[in-house]
């Protein structure tokens, strides 16, 4: 605790000695404070006509006045600080949810994505399995067209099937390019 002081202040033109646990610098503000009051109060004609106490009382009541005013600037001040902040802290809590929020969200998109990217994988191994199932046959049928073995019995077998058979009479083969079409003569 702060040790008491004494500090001597003029007041209405008289010297008085103030005591208070308040710094020296404080104690001249409100004897400037009360100065003030005086002299703006000195400076209307129908206050000089007072009595020495009605002066006195006067500037008493500005005081309590100003006192009151303040204080209740205060309180309001006060009560719009408490808003502010519980404001602050609903501001704070909203922030921590929609952190948790993201971070939840970024952890399904992760998830989403590892499961799209092993989808994606089994995707295309069906398609290749698939493919191989259903082109399997036609890619050796391809190899066989682009590398043919020929083995002679099977090719006198086509021959002989090829010249067997019978054409009709009314129809006849005309070739173009590399099909032919059926026309009639």
């Amino acid at each position: 605790m702060a040790s008491k002081s004494n500090t001597e202040v003029i007041i209405g033109g008289k010297v008085y000695t103030l005591s208070g646990y308040e710094g020296e610098e404080y104690l001249q503000r409100v004897a400037v404070y009360i100065n003030n009051k005086i002299n703006e109060f000195n400076e209307m004609e129908e206050f000089r006509r007072f009595t020495v106490d009605m002066k006195a009382t006067l500037i008493q009541l500005n005081i309590a006045d100003d006192y009151f005013k303040a204080k209740d600037r205060i309180d309001k001040l006060e009560q719009d600080l408490e808003i502010k902040e519980k404001e602050i802290y609903d501001l704070k809590h909203e922030l921590i949810s929609a952190q948790i929020q993201s971070e939840t969200s970024e952890k399904a998109s992760r998830e989403l994505e590892l499961q799209n990217r092993e989808l994606t994988l089994k995707k295309t191994q069906l398609e290749s399995a698939l493919e191989d199932a259903l082109l399997g046959p036609v890619d050796q049928k391809q190899q066989q067209k682009e590398n043919p073995v020929f083995d002679m019995t099977s090719f006198e077998d086509m021959l002989d099937d090829v010249l067997t058979e019978p054409v009709p009479d009314t129809a006849m083969v005309k070739p173009s390019g590399s099909k032919h079409k059926k026309g009639k003569k």
